[in-house]
């Protein structure tokens, strides 16, 4: 039984894509892990490469989902960077001169959004040790 060009190329396309999906999965359950960054920057702390390779993949994460159309994904990815990253200021010029106004501006609202959770993140575990003391 010859197999021909056309089952190939629809077996392979189809593996690429349930690989892709694979992939996009646990990405998504990975940055909506509550932990993920608090761990990120434990781990980081003391091994700075791992720190800068993480920037790395999320800036080209953030990129590739941009320039496909995905621009809140993509947004997501960056503003991850801009967390992780050791200099965020720079970081965020270079983004500022590179994207467009409209992408610039939802990367900085999300990162008001990271900004107020991280915030009531903390009034809340101030208010269960407060709690807990009395």
């Amino acid at each position: 039984m010859e197999i021909s060009k056309t089952t190939i190329g629809i077996a392979a396309g189809v593996a690429g894509t349930l690989f892709l999906g694979y992939c996009i999965y646990f990405d998504h359950k990975r940055r909506k892990d509550p932990d993920f960054k608090k761990k990120l920057r434990e781990i980081c702390s003391s091994e700075n490469i791992l720190f800068w390779v993480e920037q790395v993949v999320e800036i080209q994460m953030g990129e590739a989902l941009i320039s496909s159309g995905d621009i809140e994904n993509g947004v997501e990815h960056l503003a991850n960077a801009v967390i992780v990253c050791g200099q965020p200021a720079q970081l965020l010029q270079v983004l500022q001169q590179t994207l467009p106004s409209q992408v610039f501006t939802m990367l900085i609202n999300r990162m008001r959004q990271y900004g107020n959770q991280s915030a009531d993140s903390d009034r809340a575990k101030l208010q269960d040790m407060n709690d807990d003391l009395e």
